[in-house]
């Protein structure tokens, strides 16, 4: 009888981690799922990123400094291997971004221009996408971040090594309101 008792009990506790183990696994992979979605949108906006900064050149060519901006960070964009790292080069690029639209209200022509209207409509519109995507991605971040960390899952999680993830955050830098001087 005793024997009966304890396998039910060794049941019930290895049915109890093996759930817990496998909304982990649920959880991280929705995160990953989520991170795709948003680098299909980061994706997206550096495609338009050249188009943008050659309209541009093409008014405002002794703004040398702020096109370079941009095209650095969309070139450090290219060299990022871990989300992290497309995070912070993705601050980088908003900042730089947000400078260039800044300086393009300098130029009337430019605003006119069918060409770079059209690019920063498209560019709004990936941007919102982005925002929506980062939304759902922290949101996904938060839950397994949850799971991670309370308990009982928090023993499951450290027998097997489930990591925490880190949030999409702005960084402070792209918060401030660009400042343009000529």
């Amino acid at each position: 009888m005793e024997w009966i008792i304890v396998l039910a009990v060794v049941a019930v506790v290895a049915i109890g981690v093996a759930g817990i183990y496998n909304s982990l696994v649920s959880l991280r992979n929705r995160v990953k799922d989520s991170w795709a979605q948003i680098d299909v949108q980061l994706k997206r906006r550096f495609d338009l990123i050249p188009n943008l900064v050659n309209t541009v050149k093409g008014y405002a060519a002794h703004e040398k400094e702020t096109l370079e901006a941009v095209i650095n960070a969309r070139n450090k964009f290219t060299q990022a291997t871990t989300p992290a790292e497309e995070m912070e080069s993705n601050n980088m690029l908003t900042g730089a971004l947000s400078r260039l639209f800044a300086l393009a209200e300098s130029y009337p022509d430019l605003k006119a221009n069918q060409n770079f209207l059209n690019l920063q409509d498209e560019l709004s519109k990936t941007e919102d996408k982005i925002s929506f995507a980062r939304q759902f991605y922290n949101d996904t971040v938060l839950m397994y971040n949850n799971k991670v960390e309370m308990f009982p899952s928090n023993i499951v999680a450290g027998l097997f090594k489930f990591q925490q993830e880190r949030f999409f955050e702005i960084d402070e830098a792209a918060r401030e309101t660009p400042n343009v001087q000529f």
